[in-house]
């Protein structure tokens, strides 16, 4: 397996970085436009032969693409034991983590009576898609749904993808537990085009979230302005910022748990130590054989992975900040002394027990982040995400009156006369005739 050495002494350094974020996703924009317009034009009967040509299907009407709540109860009662309680466990941690998120409304009332303050509410409906072409993911239900239960949502809508028919009990049943209204088996460009135009049976919802491929993530930003979005997400990325002292075969495990979802992954070892490298290297060679998505891992390192050798950990920091990953893990002696010159990362593991694979399912935080770079400017989905601020103000006769005599005077700068106007109204008479000049 090739994975690239990236070196800090090289004098092409940040262009080589540089390099290594980039990504071309799959010039997939034609093809997915005509979907969004074919299911905004034709409704059910433009996703029923959709769904039936791309999935396998052989569905005759868009109400066999429902799946009924009681098939969901049904898998939540037959599923494993086991599987059912971490399920239940890793939900009951998504819960509390995200009901601290949850803000109010406030006001608050000035000295001239004029009172100001916003009324947070949530969407009306929110749609969440769930991935289900090469695996299952039920944690990606869980990461989903509960923060928009949480934050109050009247309905929740889940599609997922169902190749042949087939949808993971699990899935179904992480449905139940994170209280899903109504499940579609819709997936692909087609399910966010029906959730942001509507259909003859499926109703259109305010925000949708959640992974998905090239054709998902281009159908959101596509559909973004007729509906909300959380993100345009891109391939899954980790980086690893190592010191040398956690064993080797721990981080290779790491670099491997993310280079498995697919071949665009990106796994990134960032360490001062050459030696150490070797090792991570070496363990790599040994586990990847003996992993069930060894084909998937070795093509992720060969067309993104890379081992960044650094100076020291500060200029880590720096390649870290640079590249602003999905996953930050500070696999160091201690992490708390560069936790805070951290700036850009979706979520940051620190210390060497605390793996990333246990934020995936069940830590609490959500496992829905900022991927290509975009951790500069966005952060992981929350209770935030499905929750609307709307500016309040009352003004009393006094401080109609006194602002008003500033806001005379900002309009008149503006050439807006009608602005005046309406101000000037509200003020004395004496002063009234400041709007009308």
């Amino acid at each position: 397996m090739n994975v690239r050495r990236i070196h800090g002494t090289d004098p092409a350094f940040w262009i080589r970085l540089a390099e290594l974020a980039e990504f071309e996703s799959p010039d997939v924009e034609a093809e997915v436009r005509a979907i969004v317009a074919d299911v905004r034009a034709r409704g059910d009967e433009a996703v029923v032969e959709l769904t039936n040509r791309l999935d396998g299907r052989a569905v005759a009407t868009a109400a066999e693409l429902e799946i009924p709540m009681a098939r969901a109860s049904r898998a939540l009662e037959s599923l494993d034991r086991e599987v059912r309680g971490a399920l239940e466990t890793a939900a009951s941690r998504i819960r509390a983590f995200h009901e601290r998120q949850r803000v109010g409304s406030w006001s608050r009332t000035e000295a001239d009576g004029a009172v100001t303050g916003q009324r947070v509410v949530p969407v009306d409906r929110a749609g969440i898609y769930v991935p289900g072409g090469r695996a299952a993911y039920p944690s990606s239900v869980l990461m989903n749904a509960i923060p928009a239960r949480v934050a109050g949502v009247g309905e929740v809508v889940m599609t997922v993808p169902a190749p042949g028919g087939e949808v993971s009990p699990a899935v179904l049943a992480a449905a139940r537990i994170a209280e899903v209204d109504r499940i579609w088996s819709i997936g692909g460009a087609q399910a966010i085009a029906a959730l942001a135009f509507g259909t003859q049976s499926v109703s259109a919802v305010d925000k949708i979230v959640g992974p998905g491929n090239a054709w998902v993530s281009t159908a959101k930003r596509l559909v973004f302005g007729r509906v909300g979005i959380d993100s345009v997400a891109g391939p899954s990325e980790i980086l690893i910022v190592a010191d040398g002292t956690t064993p080797a075969e721990w981080v290779a495990a790491d670099l491997c748990s993310q280079a498995e979802h697919d071949e665009d992954a990106r796994a990134t070892l960032v360490c001062p130590v050459p030696a150490y490298v070797d090792a991570v290297e070496s363990e790599l060679a040994a586990l990847v054989p003996r992993l069930s998505r060894a084909a998937i891992i070795r093509a992720s390192f060969e067309r993104s992975g890379a081992f960044v050798l650094v100076r020291d950990l500060d200029e880590a920091v720096e390649v870290a900040n640079f590249l602003a990953p999905e996953h930050l893990e500070l696999s160091v002696a201690d992490p708390s002394t560069l936790l805070d010159r951290v700036r850009h990362a979706g979520a940051v593991f620190l210390g060497r027990h605390s793996t990333e694979v246990l934020g995936d399912y069940c830590a609490g935080p959500n496992h829905v982040l900022p991927t290509g770079r975009t951790a500069r400017f966005s952060s992981p989905l929350g209770v935030y995400d499905f929750q609307k601020r709307m500016n309040v103000i009352e003004c009393s006769a006094a401080a109609a009156r006194r602002l008003g005599q500033v806001a005379v005077v900002l309009a008149k700068a503006e050439g807006l006369t009608a602005h005046a106007c309406a101000a000037a109204l509200r003020m004395p008479d004496e002063t009234a005739g400041q709007g009308r000049g």
